[in-house]
């Protein structure tokens, strides 16, 4: 199996050249009667190697992150040390500097990635806290959002220089949602525990989340083709952004607090076509996925209050289920429905509705 990276990586190390890869991926493209660009290709697994190699390293991550438990210092009797994230971050570069750097392997470079900056942000949070003091803590939320914004402002560090040094597409989410982190400690801090709080945490995280988009569809623009690794990026920023755009729209909305009425399910059901219409635009499927959950529960509970009681989670499963397939099916003719009606200039900003017939005409 191959990816868009590896094909990049094959054309810059001269081992194919453009022309070729771009001949190969049509190819490919013909054989699956639909245009690679609508694929959405990324790297996950580049064999069961992965998978395995992904199994060991958890392990020993773990094992490391728990020999790390029983080196103090450690907040209150038996809670966590910095030795725990120190030991796990250590052990995920060291890891990275052969699995990903040299055998240059999807899933446990997207593992001890994850595992080196969230190493990294647990130390910096538990060093700081055994600093200042566990009970200065227990009646300050503004001191407790302020060690939250400074140690996700270096998890945001540590994933920069992890960048710098593998190039790994999730590192640039993963510093995004550091950053992200740290505004919304810096907002916490400055709001202090109200009862308007949440509402303001979720307005907050909704605004990071359009950034968050917007910062995805910078790195798409880029790469309107889909054949380097800045489309991978843009895959992790987009899935990203969606959970941060949808959880605050329908929490605000009052979907989680337990109850649904038939306007606010019609509302649920209007802003998941919005959304379709958004990602069919963009050609990222990662908004669909995040409110799917929403979407269900709103159509399960507006079967409830029409009475089909027993039969509400069948006939939500069975709408929403066959529209997904439909919609998989006919993704292309669905994209050319919505790009083409669109004006020129924001066409071009985004993926080609056709690149294969685009390759053939252009040959």
């Amino acid at each position: 199996m191959y990816s868009e990276s590896d094909l990049e990586a094959a054309i810059v190390a001269g081992a194919l050249t453009r022309d070729q890869a771009g001949r190969f991926r049509d190819f490919v493209a013909s054989g699956r009667h639909a245009p690679v660009v609508d694929e959405e290709h990324f790297r996950l697994l580049t064999g069961f190697n992965d998978i395995f190699v992904g199994i060991a390293a958890v392990i020993l991550l773990v094992a490391v992150g728990w020999i790390g438990y029983y080196v103090p210092p450690r907040i209150d009797f038996d809670g966590p040390t910095p030795f725990m994230g120190l030991f796990v971050a250590a052990t995920a570069w060291g890891l990275a500097e052969f699995f990903t750097r040299e055998r240059r392997m999807a899933l446990p470079s997207i593992l001890l990635l994850l595992a080196f900056v969230g190493g990294v942000f647990a130390t910096a949070g538990i060093t700081l806290v055994l600093a200042v003091g566990e009970a200065r803590l227990q009646n300050d939320a503004t001191l407790a959002a302020i060690l939250l914004a400074a140690a996700a402002a270096i998890a945001a560090a540590s994933a920069w220089l992890h960048w710098r040094r593998f190039r790994v597409p999730i590192t640039v989410a993963a510093g995004t949602a550091a950053v992200a982190a740290l505004v919304v400690g810096l907002v916490l801090s400055a709001v202090g525990d109200t009862p308007a709080t949440e509402t303001v945490v979720l307005v907050t995280l909704l605004a990071l989340g359009i950034g968050v988009f917007l910062f995805a569809m910078r790195w798409d623009a880029s790469d309107p083709r889909r054949e380097t690794r800045r489309s991978d990026v843009a895959f992790w920023l987009h899935l990203l952004a969606a959970p941060m755009i949808v959880h605050p729209v329908f929490t605000l909305l009052g979907l989680t607090e337990g109850s649904v009425n038939p306007g606010e399910a019609v509302i649920v059901v209007a802003l998941y076509v919005a959304l379709g219409l958004a990602a069919l635009a963009i050609d990222r499927r990662a908004l669909l996925v995040s409110a799917l959950a929403y979407v269900l529960y709103a159509l399960n509970s507006l079967f409830r209050e029409y009475g089909a009681v027993e039969l509400s989670v069948a006939l939500t499963a069975l709408i929403i289920g066959s529209a997904l397939l439909l919609l998989s099916a006919f993704w292309a003719n669905a994209r050319r429905a919505i790009v083409q009606p669109l004006p020129e200039g924001l066409r071009g900003k985004l993926p080609v509705l056709d690149r294969v017939s685009h390759e053939a005409v252009a040959a």
